[in-house]
């Protein structure tokens, strides 16, 4: 049988409509006639943060699967979602191998494994390379797009908010496979445009919706009801986000936040929550819409300085984060700028939360996606790989919520292969190093 998107392709060119509206159309049922209805799908949404968190601020303070979760205050914002929520502690970065901390625990966070040897010095440990296999979203996307029923126009869709312009193993967290590091894009145009097309001049940015609207008028006289509410919802959308990315060309103020050692990112950085915004919107529309089921949202870099002044802090991330716990100061600017980092998250849930998932009833997009967030280290002044900050938000890898669990100190490359599972990827019996997968994956049902 053909694939769902075949079918829809099939059915536009018989009504003479061109491929430019296939973004607009992918979700819609009703261009499917005649083929079954499919399961409900599965996705994929990794957020990082970087720099460690506070484990006093971050850690309930009991576990247990007879104990409801409780959140501290630094993650209230997710208070709407906690039971949608699931915290993970007692999961560890074990691979070992060269690099310093801050290395191994961005590039071999996803992918579980050591990084190859190079030339790469960190901070007093021995240099290292690129990791040396893939990260579990492209394992994940990759089981998609071998499948017709998931296959999407992109596998996956790497995000970036203030990502610096260079390349090493502290910037990038996605790999296609062995010294294959994938960029984020942190330029809401920029995915924008991969995403719908248009014009590159940002003074003459066009809107997609007219270089498209014939094509959907016709089409629309085929549609449900239902369809024709989730098209004009999704025009609604593009709509809005044209118009922000407009504004922000003629921003005089468009800057990111600014590290120490990354001089191509400005001093100005008061709009990166708009950026933020920007990127999670574009998220939420392409996981609406069909066009991946495989996202990552990489907030800034491992080490990175961020001076955070809509937070009013004006230190830099990193070296607050390498205060000991007795300074006080340094505590509650850390504790404000994870807060900020937790209502992004929620901001993320909400959105998919508000979107129904066509053709389930009662049903949301949230309902079907998981989203984890993480860091690369337990906490930033010891550096530590141990008891990564893990937390899960969201129905779609089918895991018990609403509670924290104490695993003890297992291995991280054990919580992948529970995700992989929890996406239908069932024949992944082993993720990164094998040594450490031994015991098979953690049990969250």
């Amino acid at each position: 049988m053909s694939s769902m998107n075949n079918g829809r392709r099939r059915f536009l060119r018989e009504l003479g409509v061109s491929a430019a509206s296939l973004p607009f159309l992918s979700s819609l049922n009703s261009l499917a006639a005649g083929e079954a209805a499919v399961d409900s799908p599965k996705r994929l949404i990794v957020m990082f943060s970087p720099n460690g968190t506070l484990p006093d601020e971050f850690w309930p303070d009991s576990f247990g699967e007879d104990k409801g979760l409780v959140l501290k205050p630094m993650l209230s914002a997710l208070e709407p979602f906690r039971d949608q929520t699931l915290i993970l502690k007692g999961i560890n970065n074990q691979v070992g191998g060269d690099g310093d901390n801050h290395m191994r625990g961005m590039s071999c966070l996803l992918t579980a494994r050591q990084l190859n040897p190079g030339n790469i010095q960190g901070g007093g440990h021995t240099p290292a390379g690129w990791a040396s296999g893939i990260s579990i979203d492209q394992e994940v996307r990759n089981h998609f797009q071998a499948n017709e029923s998931t296959k999407t126009r992109f596998g996956s869709l790497e995000f970036g908010v203030a990502v610096p312009d260079r390349a090493d193993p502290w910037t990038r967290m996605s790999y296609a496979g062995s010294d294959r590091p994938m960029a984020p894009i942190d330029d809401p145009e920029q995915m924008f445009q991969k995403m719908y097309g248009g014009k590159q001049d940002r003074k003459l940015v066009a809107s997609v919706i007219d270089e498209v609207k014939l094509d959907l008028e016709k089409v629309s006289r085929r549609l449900s009801s239902a369809d024709r509410q989730l098209l004009d919802r999704h025009l609604q959308s593009v709509r809005q986000l044209e118009q922000e990315i407009a504004a922000s060309a003629s921003d005089s103020q468009l800057q990111h936040p600014e590290p120490e050692i990354d001089p191509n990112i400005e001093l100005t950085n008061d709009n990166t929550p708009a950026i933020s915004r920007m990127q999670i919107d574009l998220i939420v529309n392409a996981l609406a819409n069909n066009m991946t089921r495989v996202a990552t949202l990489q907030f800034m870099r491992s080490v990175g300085q961020a001076r955070m002044r809509w937070l009013e802090i004006e230190e830099g991330h990193h070296s607050l984060s390498h205060e000991p716990r007795n300074n006080q100061q340094a505590h509650d600017k850390l504790r404000k700028i994870n807060a900020w980092f937790a209502g992004e998250l929620a901001y993320l849930a909400k959105r998919l939360s508000e979107i129904p998932e066509p053709g389930r009833d009662g049903e949301t997009l949230l309902d079907n996606t998981v989203i984890v967030w993480l860091n690369e280290l337990g906490e930033g002044n010891s550096h530590t790989l141990n008891n990564i900050p893990f937390l899960l938000v969201g129905g779609g890898a089918g895991f018990r919520t609403g509670r924290a669990i104490d695993f003890g100190g297992v291995p991280h490359n054990r919580l992948w292969m529970s995700v992989a599972h929890g996406l239908g990827h069932r024949a992944l019996d082993a993720f990164g190093s094998t040594e450490f997968c031994g015991d098979g994956a953690l049990d969250l049902l």
